[in-house]
C-alpha cells in the first residue's frame, strides 16, 4: 500500500529514488505523472497516488506528455524475479497476453486465474488485462517517439490485433490518434498544451 505522506514528500522534492515506484494523478486535469515530472507542482488536495501506470489508467487518467510515464523505470513489483507477479509481468512484457488468455497465463504460472487477479490487484493495482493494455500502449508510444516505422507496423509490433483497436486505444487514453504524436514529433516544438497541466 502507498503511504500518501511519503509519496507526497517525494513528489514535492522530485526525488528520483521514487521514479517508477508510484505515479501521481492530478484530479483537476485527469493526467498522471512520474514523481520527477518538471511541471509546476499541483496542489496536494488535487493529487492521488497509484502503484502503477496501469492502475492510474484503469481509473481514467491519461499519461503526461511532458514526463512520459511510459519511460519510467519499473519498480520491484513490476520487475521482480522471485514473486509470481514478477514472473507474470515478465511474460506480459514479452507479449503473452497478446495471444493467450488470462486463464492460460495463470495456468502457466501454476495458479488459478482468480488468484492471479488478486495478486495483481494487491501488487500492481490493476488487472492483468489492464496491465497488458498499458504495456502495449507504452510500447507503441516509445515506437512513435523513437522510430520512423509506419503507424500500421507500430500497431502490430506493440501487440495490437488490428489498426482499428490500436487507434481506438490511443484515442481512449490520450484523447488523440497515434498520428498526432507522429506529426508532433516531426514539427519544431512550440510547447505542449498539457505541459503546464499540473499548475491547477
Amino acid at each position: 500500500m502507498l503511504d500518501f505522506d511519503i509519496c507526497n514528500a517525494a513528489r514535492l522534492r522530485r526525488d528520483p529514488a521514487f521514479d517508477g515506484r508510484f505515479f501521481t494523478a492530478v484530479k483537476t486535469t485527469g493526467i498522471y505523472c512520474r514523481p520527477v515530472c518538471p511541471v509546476k507542482q499541483p496542489l496536494t488536495k488535487n493529487v492521488s497516488y497509484y502503484p502503477s501506470a496501469a492502475a492510474a489508467e484503469r481509473d481514467g487518467y491519461r499519461p503526461c506528455l511532458r514526463c512520459r510515464p511510459e519511460t519510467a523505470p519499473f519498480c520491484a513489483a513490476w520487475n521482480g524475479t522471485r514473486s509470481t507477479v514478477g514472473r507474470a509481468l515478465k511474460l506480459i512484457e514479452g507479449g503473452v497476453l497478446d495471444e493467450a488468455s488470462v486463464e492460460q497465463l495463470a495456468a502457466r504460472l501454476g495458479i488459478g486465474a482468480r488468484h492471479l487477479a488478486r495478486l495483481f490487484q494487491r501488487h500492481v493495482g490493476a488487472s492483468p488485462l489492464q496491465t497488458a493494455k498499458t504495456i502495449r500502449l507504452q510500447r507503441a508510444k516509445r515506437l512513435l517517439d523513437d522510430s520512423d516505422l509506419p503507424i500500421t507496423a507500430i500497431a502490430y509490433h506493440a501487440g495490437f490485433k488490428s489498426l482499428r483497436r490500436f487507434n481506438a486505444a490511443f484515442v481512449d487514453l490520450y484523447k488523440r490518434p497515434p498520428s498526432a504524436f507522429r506529426r508532433k514529433r516531426s514539427r519544431p516544438s512550440s510547447g505542449d498544451g498539457e505541459s503546464a497541466h499540473a499548475a491547477q
